[in-house]
Order: C-alpha cells, then sequence, then structure tokens
C-alpha cells in the first residue's frame, strides 16, 4: 500500500501544473534571475583545489574501472569493462585483477555509501516462469539469498553462489548515483555538505534548496547549487544532470528546472523527477570548446562522455547528436520496416534531456 501511495503521489505530482510553488515563494522569472547572477559570479572565478580533487578522482576511477569512451557525437569510441565482466578482455588477461573486477569496482561504490550494510539496498530479480512473457517479477535481497546460501554443505561451492549472487545484485541495481557519491566523497566531502545516497534526485533537490536558501539570502553549508545549465559556464567539479520522465519528455529544461523549484519544501514522495542520471564534469577543453563528463552505470560501466560547448562564451551547447545517420543508413534485412523514423533520436548517445548544472558554490 505504502508503494501504491507514493505512486500516486507521484503521477499526481507529474500531472500538476508546475506553477504550484510554495506560497510567497517568488515568481519565476525574478527567481531564477537571481540565481543565474550568483551562479555568473562564481562561474567566472577559477575552480577550487576540492572541484579539482572531485575531476581527479572521477577521472582515476574511469580508468581504474577501464571504462567506455563516447565522443562528441554520441559514438563510441571505445567500449570498456562493464559492471558484469569477470574477464580483462582489454589487457588480454584470462581473468581481471580483483581491483579491475567491474561487479568488485561497484560494490566498492556501494560501500562508499552504506559500509558493510549494502544488502538491503541492493536488490536480485528473477521471473516466477522466465519462459513466459509477463509473469510476475520476483525481487530478493543479498542478504535474504545469503541465508539461503548458508545451508549449501560444500564451503567453496558456497563462496561461488555467493559471489554469483553478489554480482547478479550488482547488475540489477542501478548504481550511477553511488559513482558520483563515492566521487565525491573520494575527494574529502563531508556528509553535511551533500547529501550522498543512492538516488540522484536527492542531491539535485538538495542543490535547488540551496539555491532558494541564496535567492532569499539565507546561508547553507551544501557544496552545490543548481545553476541554469545552458546559461552557465560550466567548471571542472561540476555536475550535470539529465532526466528521463516521460511525462517531462517534451519539457524545456527551464519547465523542469521550475518544477523541481515548486516542489521544494514538500516531502520526498511529491518530488516528480525521480529518474535522472548525473554525471562529473572532469576537463574543460577550451581550445577545441569540448568538455568531458564521468558517471557510472552508462552501458552497464563507467563512462568519459566528450559535450559540445558554444563558442565564444564555452556554456553547455544544446547540439548534442550531430552526426546522427539518415533513414538508408541501417538496412540489415529481417527487422520487419525500416527503423528510419527512430533513427534520428535514438542513434546517438548524447539525445539525453540535460536540465541542469549543479555548480560548485
Amino acid at each position: 500500500m505504502r508503494g501504491l501511495a507514493c505512486a500516486v503521489a507521484v503521477a499526481t505530482a507529474l500531472s500538476a501544473p508546475a506553477a504550484l510553488a510554495q506560497a510567497g515563494a517568488p515568481a519565476p522569472e525574478a527567481f531564477w534571475k537571481t540565481v543565474q547572477a550568483t551562479c555568473d559570479a562564481t562561474a567566472a572565478k577559477p575552480a577550487t583545489e576540492l572541484a579539482a580533487r572531485i575531476a581527479r578522482a572521477a577521472i582515476d576511477e574511469f580508468v581504474l574501472f577501464g571504462g567506455h569512451q563516447i565522443d562528441a557525437d554520441g559514438e563510441i569510441l571505445r567500449f570498456g569493462a562493464t559492471a558484469a565482466d569477470s574477464e580483462d578482455e582489454h589487457s588480454g588477461a584470462r581473468e581481471a585483477s580483483l581491483d579491475r573486477s567491474g561487479w568488485r569496482r561497484v560494490m566498492t561504490y556501494w560501500r562508499a555509501l552504506y559500509g558493510d550494510n549494502i544488502g538491503p539496498m541492493l536488490e536480485v530479480r528473477a521471473h516466477r516462469d522466465a519462459t513466459t512473457p509477463g509473469e510476475e517479477l520476483l525481487r530478493a535481497t543479498p542478504a535474504e539469498l545469503q541465508h539461503a546460501l548458508e545451508a549449501v554443505p560444500d564451503a567453496e561451492l558456497r563462496e561461488i553462489l555467493r559471489q554469483a549472487m553478489v554480482r547478479t545484485a550488482v547488475v540489477d541495481t542501478p548504481w550511477s548515483a553511488a559513482f558520483i557519491s563515492y566521487v565525491v566523497r573520494q575527494a574529502g566531502v563531508a556528509a553535511s555538505a551533500f547529501q550522498f545516497s543512492n538516488a540522484h534526485r536527492a542531491y539535485i533537490y538538495d542543490a535547488f534548496e540551496t539555491s532558494a536558501a541564496e535567492a532569499a539570502a539565507k546561508t547553507s553549508d551544501r557544496l552545490y547549487r543548481a545553476c541554469p545549465l545552458s546559461a552557465t559556464k560550466p567548471r571542472v567539479g561540476d555536475i550535470i544532470c539529465n532526466h528521463r520522465e516521460p511525462a517531462l519528455a517534451d519539457a524545456g529544461e527551464e519547465a523542469v528546472r521550475e518544477r523541481i523549484r515548486a516542489e521544494l519544501g514538500g516531502s520526498a514522495e511529491a518530488h516528480s523527477v525521480r529518474r535522472a542520471h548525473c554525471e562529473v564534469v572532469a576537463f574543460i577543453d577550451a581550445p577545441a570548446s569540448k568538455m568531458y563528463t564521468i558517471g557510472g552505470n552508462v552501458l552497464q560501466g563507467v563512462a568519459a562522455r566528450k559535450l559540445n560547448l558554444r563558442q565564444p562564451d564555452l556554456k553547455f551547447s544544446a547540439v548534442q547528436t550531430e552526426r546522427c545517420r539518415g533513414p538508408g543508413y541501417w538496412t540489415l534485412p529481417g527487422q520487419g520496416a525500416p527503423q528510419a523514423p527512430d533513427l534520428a533520436e535514438k542513434c546517438s548517445l548524447k539525445g539525453y534531456k540535460w536540465f541542469v548544472l549543479l555548480q560548485m558554490r
């Protein structure tokens, strides 16, 4: 019943107009003008040492994971390791070393969030009858399965099953927010400054709360504020976020930001922008008008992504999918009708609904 009530609350929030802001909140134009002035003043300053440490932690983890490389046209330059890998195909070794094994790296991110008490946060999924489409989805936590494994008498077999179970849980459970939390924590950020979470929306809404506090001339000890993405020059250590809410698929970034602002002060269950993904700004290549971001759980791995910046102001460009192919490019037979209508939208790994820059204050 609690899950049903939560789903109803989210559905109601998504269908409500974003203008339902809390009483007494400033009008959108005035609010975002104030926020933008603050964002511009900060963006004009050099990145801090802490920002450089966050960027360095993201790059180091990308290298250690052996991640994917995605170019400025949304095409994969290198498909790297994934969370499910058990062999290091890229180095030629038969098996990856333990510190390079994808699922063990992901477990490191989870442990940075929850210590050894990660069992309740992960889940293993199955179907009651996998041969029948649409059958009921079954879920169990690793802790529940671990209890069942204790009945296996052979110690080596028990350990093999335990690792297989954990590896499956890592693959089945989204971990991109855990990756961001891990990187920020590795840089030495305290919990009082950043809301470490397994859900991106936790620190997205937190950054919006900080912007609202600043606009009201109140103090905040949080590390990030929410800035308009296309109007703010990014720096290393900043974080950019996109969303995957179907009800907001046709909404511009301004409308999505205003919806979040309208929901500030309410309960977490009422936060309607729930499906999100964030990446750390790791490097700005000013001469090339590009920036590199690094995120987790992209194609089941850690990915470095090149994104276009505008000239001459080096702000985020709305044009990120220049080389999507035309309708005659994919000619493989046996797929029914050609997939031309979707090709222009789905061929690029850049076609995301990026909408906010979390700027380091």
